[in-house]
């Protein structure tokens, strides 16, 4: 299965666990792009909502675009009785928008897995003059609040983690759409944490693409590992996040 679609094998587990952003982060965002009643928004691979309440929230016409059938199955459920809420069930890579434009295109960690010869590009083009593109990622630190623990985690990770499809995305440059156009790059920083027990540790681990393509025999003792060795630090993890907002707009005079 391609890597990217490997998310809407677990709706459930992905809507529990996978982390959401700061408040503070989203005030930013609402009050630098102006998102109001009166903006069209687009949300690249909403997941199952992750960062999408408080966009939503504003009233403005909200649209997103999700590839996994089951994810966006869920955004519905959730969000369909919205009146502002519009998603489609399609590859963001392919999709004909039409005459569709947007004041603001948002990316929770997903524009990541597109070339940036097609994400910026499209995006660009899809941005009415002066739209904002907001990219957020979280970064999540379990090695500064225990030391040992983490050096533990290495060990089963040493072991057993061997997954038939490896996190391969790293090369993607959120800097580069300077290069396409954009304007007025910036990175702003938001800080939070996160408390774990052992099961939702392991529960959490399981929505990271790589992880859910463990095979057996690996997967057993990878996951049992990370349980048993949770359970042996008192039961508890801590991560502290910091989620990353990266900005950047479309020259006011380009249409």
């Amino acid at each position: 299965m391609e890597p990217r679609k490997l998310f809407d094998t677990i709706p459930e587990q992905f809507d529990k666990y996978r982390p959401r952003y700061s408040a503070e982060l989203f005030a930013d965002l609402i009050a630098y792009a102006k998102i109001d009643p009166d903006k069209t928004v687009l949300e690249l691979g909403s997941g199952t909502g992750q960062a999408t309440d408080p966009i939503l929230a504003t009233g403005c016409d909200y649209h997103a675009i999700e590839l996994g059938e089951h994810l966006a199955g869920m955004m519905k459920r959730k969000y369909g009785m919205r009146s502002n809420f519009h998603i489609v069930n399609d590859d963001f890579i392919t999709h004909d928008f039409g005459e569709q434009k947007f004041d603001m295109i948002y990316s929770a960690a997903t524009i990541q897995w597109i070339p940036e010869e097609v994400a910026f590009p499209k995006t660009f083009a899809l941005l009415k003059p002066g739209g904002t593109l907001a990219m957020m990622l979280t970064k999540a630190d379990y090695k500064t609040p225990n030391v040992e623990l983490y050096n533990k985690i290495q060990q089963v990770y040493s072991a057993y983690f061997k997954p038939e499809a490896p996190y391969a995305h790293g090369s993607f440059s959120y800097e580069n759409a300077v290069r396409y156009g954009y304007v007025a790059f910036e990175r702003r920083e938001y800080h939070g944490r996160r408390e774990f027990t052992a099961d939702e540790y392991v529960a959490f681990s399981g929505t990271h693409s790589d992880h859910i393509s463990i095979p057996e025999p690996y997967r057993s003792k990878f996951f049992d590992g990370l349980r048993e060795t949770v359970l042996a630090a008192g039961n508890k993890i801590v991560f502290e996040d910091t989620y990353i907002l990266f900005l950047t707009r479309k020259p006011d005079h380009l249409q």
